[in-house]
């Protein structure tokens, strides 16, 4: 499997950022990058190899995404 380029960039952003104390405010809004970018890879895969969903089934996913916004 391989990475996305997106997960790609952001995991490299947080490695640049690699000496910085674990507060630093450009580490820590790389790291959430990082995580949103994997969390939306990962969103893309489950989305990919599932059936098609129903209008009912994608206005409750995006609820669920809105909520978290």
């Amino acid at each position: 499997m391989s990475i996305a380029p997106d997960v790609a960039r952001a995991r490299a952003r947080v490695a640049g950022f690699h000496a910085r104390p674990a507060d630093d405010p450009d580490l820590i809004n790389a790291r959430r990058d990082l995580a949103y970018e994997q969390l939306a890879e990962h969103i893309r895969r489950v989305v990919d190899a599932a059936p098609p969903a129903t209008p009912e089934q994608v206005d409750k996913l995006s609820a669920i995404l809105a909520g978290a916004a």
